[in-house]
């Protein structure tokens, strides 16, 4: 995406979470909207629903991604795609294996 507007220093950007997919979020160029995300990520991503809008700039703190790598992939690629974190496997263990109460 060559857009002169995305050269500056900010970018307005929407968020999309997924309905199929916990903490999945796909992060967009509000003006572009979702004209740019491929077709078969929307398929597996689900109907977007918009989570929030957010004026992103280089220095911004975001919780899993940093402002700066979501803003090149949203003005080389058309949009960027959050995924959910990886879970732990000792996480894990606690819903294989049912609590012992101990006494």
């Amino acid at each position: 995406m060559n857009d002169n507007r995305m050269k500056g220093d900010k970018l307005l950007c929407e968020v999309f979470k997924s309905p199929r997919v916990d903490e999945m979020y796909l992060y967009v160029d509000k003006r572009q909207g979702l004209g740019e995300v491929p077709e078969a990520l929307l398929e597996r991503f689900g109907r977007p629903l918009p989570a929030m809008t957010l004026i992103l700039t280089p220095e911004k703190t975001l919780g899993r991604a940093r402002a700066v790598d979501i803003m090149a992939a949203i003005r080389d690629k058309g949009f960027y795609l959050q995924m959910p974190p990886a879970k732990e496997e000792y996480l894990l263990d606690l819903y294989r294996t049912p609590t012992e109460a101990r006494y």
